[in-house]
């Protein structure tokens, strides 16, 4: 015969272990890429799974590696309507990208450092880590840059792709 407690027991145990577990993030994908751009977005990650995908090991601290998963941020420029390649000069230089943070955390990349036959700056909206959807500190989606040597670019809980153009 079984010990009513013991089927108590296990199932706190149950709830003790999850809880152990890391974490998912739980809010929904919305990105929006607003500013001086053709075409306003707001991306959900059913949107972003369509896109062209890329995958970037980068060392964490602690000397582990994570492979990061997302979209290229130029892909999703173009997809808004901004024209990379040859013309990518003059007028069309004079702009910088503004990527914001839910908690306000804001950085900025000038449209040429982007621009892949100048700057050719690699930078990932990642959704996955490891192939598991972002814990809640840093998603449901992040920039990820795998050539700066500090994270502080890396733009957590990112909300916000703001285009301005100095030049019209």
């Amino acid at each position: 015969m079984t010990h009513p407690r013991l089927g108590w027991v296990a199932i706190v145990l149950l709830f003790l272990c999850a809880a152990l577990l890391p974490a998912q993030s739980t809010k929904q994908l919305d990105l929006a890429v607003t500013g001086d751009v053709p075409t306003p977005l707001s991306l959900t990650a059913a949107d972003l799974a369509k896109m062209p995908r890329e995958r970037v090991d980068v060392g964490e601290p602690a000397a582990q590696t994570s492979t990061y998963e997302g979209v290229s941020l130029q892909e999703i420029l173009k997809k808004a309507g901004i024209a990379f390649g040859p013309g990518m000069r003059g007028k069309a230089l004079a702009g910088y990208v503004i990527a914001e943070a839910t908690d306000g955390y804001e950085v900025v990349f000038s449209l040429g450092e982007l621009e892949p036959d100048l700057g050719a700056q690699r930078v990932i909206v990642a959704d996955k880590r490891d192939g598991k959807a972002l814990p809640p500190d840093q998603g449901p989606a992040r920039l990820v840059l795998p050539a700066d040597k500090e994270g502080a670019r890396s733009v957590r809980m990112l909300d916000k792709l703001e285009v301005v153009k100095l030049l019209k």
